[in-house]
């Protein structure tokens, strides 16, 4: 079991990760994940759960996007700042695909996230649509 400390700064490091991958386009992720944990050191708790939600966020991430892109409300998707994305793309991960999570827990943790990384008007945003994606599961 991990600390909500290291969950936290797991989710950042998966966020720093794939928001970085949405620049390279990189057809082999898993070969870039060994750069990133010796320029991004982490606690070997905090890399191994940060592992678990990129190889997740990747392996499902046309079905995330497909929720999330169904929920929102007067925007498109390329509205969608890529930090946003990523954090939403993450937290719906959770909410959906792991067990000892609950819901509430992986949306705050996306809003906490949102107001570390995100725009000013990231928190809200992303509480709005992982909202609107909780209640329609």
């Amino acid at each position: 079991m991990t600390s909500p400390q290291l969950r936290r700064r797991a989710r950042e490091r998966a966020l720093q990760f794939l928001y970085g991958l949405d620049f390279t386009h990189h057809e082999d992720p898993e070969s870039l994940l060994e750069a990133f944990w010796r320029d991004n050191p982490s606690r070997p708790g905090a890399r191994a759960y940060a592992e678990t939600l990129i190889r997740g966020v990747l392996a499902r991430q046309a079905d995330l996007d497909g929720a999330i892109t169904a929920t929102l409300d007067r925007w498109t998707p390329d509205r969608v700042g890529r930090i946003e994305q990523n954090i939403l793309r993450i937290a719906l991960y959770e909410m959906r695909f792991t067990d000892d999570v609950p819901e509430r827990v992986a949306i705050n943790e996306a809003v906490e996230v949102a107001k570390r990384f995100g725009s000013d008007a990231a928190p809200r945003f992303i509480n709005g649509v992982l909202d609107r994606l909780k209640a329609s599961t």
